[in-house]
Protein backbone atom coordinates (compact mmCIF):
# COMPACT_ATOMS: atom_id res chain seq x y z
CA UNK A 1 0.00 0.00 0.00
CA UNK A 2 2.38 2.31 1.21
CA UNK A 3 4.50 2.05 -2.66
CA UNK A 4 1.08 2.27 -4.27
CA UNK A 5 0.87 5.26 -2.45
CA UNK A 6 4.34 6.92 -3.35
CA UNK A 7 3.23 5.75 -7.16
CA UNK A 8 0.31 7.46 -7.31
CA UNK A 9 1.75 11.32 -5.81
CA UNK A 10 4.31 10.83 -8.16
CA UNK A 11 1.48 10.73 -10.78
CA UNK A 12 -0.14 13.71 -9.28
CA UNK A 13 2.79 15.63 -9.11
CA UNK A 14 3.83 15.22 -12.57
CA UNK A 15 0.42 16.26 -13.87
CA UNK A 16 0.81 19.26 -11.80
CA UNK A 17 3.98 20.37 -12.83
CA UNK A 18 3.83 23.88 -14.82
CA UNK A 19 5.63 22.64 -17.45
CA UNK A 20 4.10 19.68 -18.13
CA UNK A 21 1.96 20.39 -21.18
CA UNK A 22 4.77 21.84 -23.76
CA UNK A 23 6.74 18.42 -22.89
CA UNK A 24 3.69 15.92 -24.38
CA UNK A 25 4.06 14.98 -28.07
CA UNK A 26 2.62 16.97 -30.90
CA UNK A 27 0.15 15.10 -31.82
CA UNK A 28 -1.28 15.67 -28.14
CA UNK A 29 -0.26 19.28 -28.70
CA UNK A 30 -2.10 19.66 -31.90
CA UNK A 31 -5.13 18.01 -30.25
CA UNK A 32 -5.19 20.69 -27.28
CA UNK A 33 -4.76 23.88 -29.72
CA UNK A 34 -7.65 22.68 -32.09
CA UNK A 35 -9.79 22.00 -28.63
CA UNK A 36 -8.61 25.64 -27.35
CA UNK A 37 -9.55 27.01 -30.85
CA UNK A 38 -13.16 25.56 -31.04
CA UNK A 39 -13.50 26.78 -27.16
CA UNK A 40 -12.54 30.47 -28.94
CA UNK A 41 -15.23 29.66 -31.53
CA UNK A 42 -17.59 28.60 -28.93
CA UNK A 43 -16.95 31.86 -26.89
CA UNK A 44 -16.90 34.03 -29.44
CA UNK A 45 -20.95 33.61 -30.49
CA UNK A 46 -21.54 34.58 -26.87
CA UNK A 47 -21.87 38.77 -26.74
CA UNK A 48 -24.35 38.48 -30.11
CA UNK A 49 -26.05 35.62 -28.15
CA UNK A 50 -26.55 37.56 -24.97
CA UNK A 51 -27.64 40.44 -26.90
CA UNK A 52 -30.10 38.38 -28.77
CA UNK A 53 -31.23 36.85 -25.31
CA UNK A 54 -31.45 40.45 -23.99
CA UNK A 55 -34.48 40.80 -26.13
CA UNK A 56 -36.29 39.02 -24.17
CA UNK A 57 -34.75 38.38 -20.72
CA UNK A 58 -33.85 40.78 -18.08
CA UNK A 59 -30.06 40.75 -17.25
CA UNK A 60 -30.09 38.74 -14.14
CA UNK A 61 -32.33 36.36 -15.34
CA UNK A 62 -31.02 35.56 -18.05
CA UNK A 63 -27.82 34.80 -16.28
CA UNK A 64 -29.56 33.23 -13.31
CA UNK A 65 -31.51 31.07 -16.27
CA UNK A 66 -28.26 30.23 -18.39
CA UNK A 67 -26.44 28.86 -15.57
CA UNK A 68 -29.38 26.30 -13.94
CA UNK A 69 -29.06 25.23 -17.42
CA UNK A 70 -25.83 24.36 -18.57
CA UNK A 71 -25.53 23.12 -15.08
CA UNK A 72 -28.73 20.46 -15.88
CA UNK A 73 -27.03 19.78 -18.70
CA UNK A 74 -23.31 19.22 -16.71
CA UNK A 75 -24.97 17.53 -14.13
CA UNK A 76 -26.99 15.10 -16.31
CA UNK A 77 -23.51 13.94 -17.36
CA UNK A 78 -21.76 13.42 -13.88
CA UNK A 79 -24.55 11.39 -12.90
CA UNK A 80 -25.09 9.34 -16.12
CA UNK A 81 -21.25 8.67 -15.72
CA UNK A 82 -20.99 7.69 -12.07
CA UNK A 83 -18.17 10.73 -11.68
CA UNK A 84 -17.19 10.41 -8.08
CA UNK A 85 -17.05 13.59 -6.24
CA UNK A 86 -13.85 15.70 -6.55
CA UNK A 87 -11.31 15.66 -3.46
CA UNK A 88 -11.63 18.27 -1.17
CA UNK A 89 -8.22 19.98 -2.22
CA UNK A 90 -10.00 20.48 -5.48
CA UNK A 91 -13.27 22.45 -4.31
CA UNK A 92 -10.90 25.45 -3.51
CA UNK A 93 -10.15 25.89 -7.19
CA UNK A 94 -13.53 24.49 -8.38
CA UNK A 95 -15.16 27.46 -6.52
CA UNK A 96 -12.71 30.04 -8.15
CA UNK A 97 -13.96 28.47 -11.19
CA UNK A 98 -18.21 28.83 -10.39
CA UNK A 99 -16.84 32.58 -9.44
CA UNK A 100 -15.13 33.71 -12.42
CA UNK A 101 -16.52 32.02 -15.53
CA UNK A 102 -19.90 30.47 -14.75
CA UNK A 103 -21.42 33.69 -12.21
CA UNK A 104 -18.93 36.47 -12.57
CA UNK A 105 -18.06 37.02 -16.34
CA UNK A 106 -21.58 36.29 -17.27
CA UNK A 107 -23.28 38.84 -14.91
CA UNK A 108 -20.66 41.80 -15.79
CA UNK A 109 -20.63 41.88 -19.14
CA UNK A 110 -24.40 41.22 -19.26
CA UNK A 111 -24.94 44.21 -17.29
CA UNK A 112 -22.40 45.97 -19.93
CA UNK A 113 -24.42 44.82 -22.65
CA UNK A 114 -27.20 47.01 -21.84
CA UNK A 115 -25.58 50.00 -22.64
CA UNK A 116 -22.92 48.75 -24.90
CA UNK A 117 -22.02 47.30 -28.65
CA UNK A 118 -20.98 43.89 -28.81
CA UNK A 119 -17.82 45.98 -30.69
CA UNK A 120 -16.64 47.84 -27.71
CA UNK A 121 -17.49 44.84 -25.35
CA UNK A 122 -15.05 43.12 -27.78
CA UNK A 123 -12.08 45.35 -25.89
CA UNK A 124 -12.59 42.74 -22.36
CA UNK A 125 -11.88 40.11 -24.33
CA UNK A 126 -9.10 42.10 -26.32
CA UNK A 127 -7.07 42.10 -22.80
CA UNK A 128 -8.66 38.91 -21.54
CA UNK A 129 -5.74 36.75 -23.17
CA UNK A 130 -2.43 38.76 -21.48
CA UNK A 131 -4.01 39.09 -17.78
CA UNK A 132 -4.82 35.15 -18.00
CA UNK A 133 -1.22 34.97 -19.15
CA UNK A 134 0.08 36.91 -16.66
CA UNK A 135 -2.38 35.66 -13.87
CA UNK A 136 -1.24 32.21 -14.87
CA UNK A 137 2.52 33.14 -14.56
CA UNK A 138 1.81 33.97 -10.73
CA UNK A 139 -0.56 31.46 -9.84
CA UNK A 140 1.35 28.48 -11.31
CA UNK A 141 4.91 29.59 -11.72
CA UNK A 142 4.79 29.69 -15.40
CA UNK A 143 7.81 31.29 -17.43
CA UNK A 144 6.56 31.92 -21.36
CA UNK A 145 9.91 33.63 -23.15
CA UNK A 146 10.32 37.37 -24.36
CA UNK A 147 9.02 36.22 -27.28
CA UNK A 148 5.64 35.54 -25.75
CA UNK A 149 5.12 38.58 -24.30
CA UNK A 150 6.33 40.34 -27.29
CA UNK A 151 3.88 38.73 -29.61
CA UNK A 152 1.18 38.71 -26.40
CA UNK A 153 1.14 42.48 -25.86
CA UNK A 154 1.69 43.12 -30.14
CA UNK A 155 -1.72 41.11 -30.34
CA UNK A 156 -3.23 43.07 -27.20
CA UNK A 157 -2.29 46.31 -28.38
CA UNK A 158 -3.62 45.27 -32.07
CA UNK A 159 -6.84 44.10 -30.74
CA UNK A 160 -7.62 47.12 -28.66
CA UNK A 161 -6.92 49.45 -31.09
CA UNK A 162 -9.17 47.90 -33.36
CA UNK A 163 -12.14 47.61 -31.26
CA UNK A 164 -11.63 50.93 -29.80
CA UNK A 165 -11.83 52.65 -33.02
CA UNK A 166 -14.71 50.40 -33.82
CA UNK A 167 -16.51 51.75 -30.54
CA UNK A 168 -15.68 55.36 -32.07
CA UNK A 169 -12.98 55.70 -29.32
CA UNK A 170 -15.80 56.72 -26.22
CA UNK A 171 -15.53 55.27 -23.03
CA UNK A 172 -18.73 54.15 -21.93
CA UNK A 173 -20.29 53.64 -18.17
CA UNK A 174 -20.18 49.68 -19.18
CA UNK A 175 -16.85 49.72 -18.58
CA UNK A 176 -16.60 49.63 -15.04
CA UNK A 177 -18.57 45.85 -15.62
CA UNK A 178 -16.20 44.88 -18.84
CA UNK A 179 -12.87 45.26 -16.65
CA UNK A 180 -14.36 43.83 -13.63
CA UNK A 181 -15.48 40.78 -15.89
CA UNK A 182 -12.14 40.91 -17.50
CA UNK A 183 -10.10 40.23 -14.05
CA UNK A 184 -12.83 37.99 -12.61
CA UNK A 185 -12.96 35.39 -16.15
CA UNK A 186 -8.74 35.32 -15.85
CA UNK A 187 -8.91 34.14 -12.58
CA UNK A 188 -11.29 31.47 -13.73
CA UNK A 189 -9.94 30.47 -16.89
CA UNK A 190 -6.44 29.98 -14.72
CA UNK A 191 -7.76 27.75 -11.90
CA UNK A 192 -9.59 26.03 -14.84
CA UNK A 193 -6.69 25.19 -16.48
CA UNK A 194 -4.73 24.44 -13.15
CA UNK A 195 -7.43 21.65 -12.19
CA UNK A 196 -8.01 20.24 -15.88
CA UNK A 197 -4.16 18.85 -15.66
CA UNK A 198 -5.89 17.06 -12.77
CA UNK A 199 -9.04 15.94 -13.86
CA UNK A 200 -11.02 15.84 -17.50
CA UNK A 201 -12.05 19.34 -18.54
CA UNK A 202 -15.48 19.08 -18.47
CA UNK A 203 -15.82 17.97 -15.27
CA UNK A 204 -13.98 21.24 -14.01
CA UNK A 205 -16.62 22.80 -15.69
CA UNK A 206 -19.43 20.54 -14.83
CA UNK A 207 -18.83 20.40 -10.79
CA UNK A 208 -18.34 24.12 -10.85
CA UNK A 209 -21.65 24.73 -12.18
CA UNK A 210 -23.16 21.83 -9.87
CA UNK A 211 -21.36 24.47 -7.31
CA UNK A 212 -23.24 27.41 -8.35
CA UNK A 213 -27.06 25.52 -8.31
CA UNK A 214 -27.50 26.96 -4.38
CA UNK A 215 -27.01 30.62 -5.92
CA UNK A 216 -28.40 30.10 -9.58
CA UNK A 217 -31.72 28.30 -8.50
CA UNK A 218 -32.87 30.50 -5.95
CA UNK A 219 -31.65 33.84 -8.15
CA UNK A 220 -33.53 32.58 -11.27
CA UNK A 221 -36.64 32.34 -9.27
CA UNK A 222 -36.65 35.67 -7.90
CA UNK A 223 -35.37 37.64 -11.36
CA UNK A 224 -38.12 35.89 -13.45
CA UNK A 225 -40.26 37.17 -10.96
CA UNK A 226 -39.29 41.30 -11.42
CA UNK A 227 -38.06 40.70 -14.73
CA UNK A 228 -40.43 40.68 -17.57
CA UNK A 229 -39.78 37.86 -20.05
CA UNK A 230 -40.83 38.11 -23.82
CA UNK A 231 -39.99 34.78 -25.48
CA UNK A 232 -39.28 34.94 -28.94
CA UNK A 233 -36.99 32.88 -31.61
CA UNK A 234 -33.70 35.24 -30.89
CA UNK A 235 -34.18 35.32 -27.18
CA UNK A 236 -34.52 31.68 -27.00
CA UNK A 237 -31.41 30.73 -29.52
CA UNK A 238 -29.55 33.13 -27.08
CA UNK A 239 -30.20 31.61 -24.03
CA UNK A 240 -29.87 28.24 -25.60
CA UNK A 241 -26.23 29.56 -26.91
CA UNK A 242 -25.10 31.28 -23.91
CA UNK A 243 -26.35 28.34 -21.46
CA UNK A 244 -25.52 24.78 -23.68
CA UNK A 245 -22.43 26.26 -26.22
CA UNK A 246 -20.66 29.02 -24.20
CA UNK A 247 -21.46 27.85 -20.38
CA UNK A 248 -20.85 24.31 -20.58
CA UNK A 249 -19.50 22.82 -24.36
CA UNK A 250 -17.17 25.77 -25.35
CA UNK A 251 -15.37 25.88 -21.78
CA UNK A 252 -14.96 21.95 -21.90
CA UNK A 253 -12.90 22.06 -25.10
CA UNK A 254 -11.57 25.23 -23.97
CA UNK A 255 -9.97 23.27 -20.29
CA UNK A 256 -9.14 20.24 -22.69
CA UNK A 257 -6.85 22.69 -24.79
CA UNK A 258 -5.29 24.55 -21.87
CA UNK A 259 -4.44 21.54 -19.72
CA UNK A 260 -2.74 20.00 -22.69
CA UNK A 261 -0.29 22.95 -24.67
CA UNK A 262 -0.40 25.25 -21.10
CA UNK A 263 -2.58 28.34 -19.98
CA UNK A 264 -0.39 30.57 -21.63
CA UNK A 265 -0.26 29.73 -25.01
CA UNK A 266 -4.08 28.80 -24.61
CA UNK A 267 -4.81 32.22 -24.00
CA UNK A 268 -3.28 33.81 -26.70
CA UNK A 269 -5.35 31.51 -28.96
CA UNK A 270 -8.55 34.32 -27.44
CA UNK A 271 -6.91 36.83 -29.42
CA UNK A 272 -9.01 36.06 -32.44
CA UNK A 273 -12.28 36.15 -30.48
CA UNK A 274 -13.24 39.84 -30.34
CA UNK A 275 -12.71 39.84 -34.29
CA UNK A 276 -15.05 36.46 -34.93
CA UNK A 277 -17.03 38.27 -32.14
CA UNK A 278 -17.35 41.38 -34.78
CA UNK A 279 -17.98 39.31 -37.58
CA UNK A 280 -20.79 37.14 -36.00
CA UNK A 281 -21.78 41.18 -34.89
CA UNK A 282 -22.44 41.79 -38.47
CA UNK A 283 -24.52 38.32 -39.31
CA UNK A 284 -25.98 38.02 -36.81
CA UNK A 285 -27.13 41.50 -35.40
CA UNK A 286 -26.26 43.73 -38.49
CA UNK A 287 -23.90 45.64 -37.30
CA UNK A 288 -20.81 47.42 -39.59
CA UNK A 289 -17.02 46.55 -39.84
CA UNK A 290 -14.80 48.88 -40.83
CA UNK A 291 -12.17 48.30 -43.70
CA UNK A 292 -9.48 48.21 -40.47
CA UNK A 293 -10.67 44.60 -39.75
CA UNK A 294 -8.86 42.54 -42.19
CA UNK A 295 -5.34 44.46 -41.59
CA UNK A 296 -6.09 43.52 -37.78
CA UNK A 297 -7.14 40.06 -38.48
CA UNK A 298 -3.43 39.38 -40.24
CA UNK A 299 -2.09 41.03 -37.43
CA UNK A 300 -3.31 39.12 -34.67
CA UNK A 301 -3.17 35.62 -36.79
CA UNK A 302 0.74 36.31 -36.85
CA UNK A 303 1.20 37.12 -32.88
CA UNK A 304 -0.93 33.83 -32.27
CA UNK A 305 1.95 32.03 -34.35
CA UNK A 306 4.59 33.66 -32.43
CA UNK A 307 2.65 32.51 -29.50
CA UNK A 308 2.19 29.34 -29.68
CA UNK A 309 6.25 29.18 -31.59
CA UNK A 310 7.89 30.31 -28.77
CA UNK A 311 9.36 28.90 -25.52
CA UNK A 312 8.00 28.07 -22.10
Amino acid sequence: MRAQSSAIDQIEIAVSTPGTPEQGPPADRRSGTLQAALGVTAFSLTFPATAWGLEGFGPWSLVAVRSVLAAVIAGGCLLALRVPVPARRHWAGLAVVAAGVVLGFPLLTTLALQTSTTAHAAVVVGLLPLTTALLSALRTGARPSRMFWGAALAGAAAVIAFTVQQSGGALSSADAYLFGALLICAAGYTEGGRLARAMPGWQVIGWALVLCLPLSVPGALVALSYEPVHLSAHSVAGLLWVAAGSQFLGLVVWYRGMAAIGIPKASQLQLAQPLLTLVWSVLLLGEQLTPAAPLTAAAVLICIALTQRARG
